[in-house]
């Protein structure tokens, strides 16, 4: 069974992405979106990954995610169940992290720990992916990796409706192999593909989200993450086709689109300079 699978999603890869490649035009110019403040802010996922992260800074992490309408706060196992306590009536999700940073655990541990924070309280899980495998060509078992978790999510979500993000590291990546990863997302089942984790030597690009959404089309949200810290980034990126920006910035990014009588409403500049650094 494992070979067959592995010639199917072989067979996929090599059948789609030379078409993909030749089609992606990595320096055509990108039309910048019109979006609110409001709008751009619903697309955020107020990260905060830093292992020194305090519970005083997560709960601000909280606060700033109800004023400021971001689509979740993005936090590590271990502060679900607060953010889930602090948002419980808020628009706002808790999103977290599986296999972080570097995605080369076991897949058995990876499904355990989906299960575990959606028991938490988590809404949202951004996986890692075992990279090394994904360049060794082991596509049936990066398939699987991701595959497992979205079944943990469903099933332990029941009738919740729990997305999974994948994350691929691009900076790690050729373009074939982004293509490769993007591919393995959408057919194992999840719901976004995801740039970086933001701890390595690279975040998100335009050109990559740009190869990211060529590859998967409508289906499947993307979301870019690290280094996005302005107004302007962000909107480079939704141009380009991503639906969800992972950032540490995120007060940051939503007052420099704001008129300039409204930018001092909300947040807290003093907390979200403690971020800076994590590489978000």
């Amino acid at each position: 069974m494992a070979q067959a699978l592995q010639k199917r999603l072989a067979d996929l890869i090599a059948i789609r992405t030379p078409a993909i490649l030749a089609e992606t035009d990595d320096g055509a110019a990108v039309t910048l979106p019109t979006l609110t403040p409001a709008a751009v802010a619903a697309m955020i996922d107020h990260t905060l990954l830093k292992p020194e992260a305090t519970k005083a800074q997560i709960e601000q992490l909280c606060r700033e995610a109800r004023d400021f309408g971001f689509a979740s706060v993005c936090v590590n196992p271990t502060w679900v169940a607060l953010c889930a306590k602090h948002l419980a009536q808020a628009r706002a999700k808790v999103c977290t992290v599986i296999g972080f940073p570097l995605g080369a655990g076991l897949t058995t541990i990876k499904a355990q720990e989906t299960e575990a924070v959606i028991r938490l309280g988590a809404q949202e899980v951004d996986m890692v992916i075992n990279i090394g495998r994904l360049k060794d060509g082991a596509w049936a078992e990066v398939y699987g990796d991701i595959a497992a978790v979205v079944e943990s999510a469903h099933t332990a979500a029941r009738d919740a409706d729990v997305l999974v993000k994948v994350i691929i590291e691009t900076a790690l990546l050729t373009p074939a192999e982004k293509v490769a990863a993007s591919l393995l997302t959408l057919d194992a089942g999840a719901d976004f593909v995801k740039t970086s984790t933001g701890f390595s030597s690279g975040g998100a690009t335009v050109a990559d989200v740009r190869l990211m959404r060529r590859t998967v089309g409508p289906r499947l949200g993307i979301k870019a993450a690290g280094g996005i810290r302005t107004g302007a980034d962000a909107q480079q990126m939704i141009a380009a086709g991503a639906t969800r920006l992972g950032a540490s910035a995120g007060v940051s990014i939503v007052r420099s689109l704001q008129p300039a009588a409204d930018a001092t409403t909300g947040g807290s500049d003093k907390t979200e300079a403690a971020r800076k650094g994590e590489g978000y």
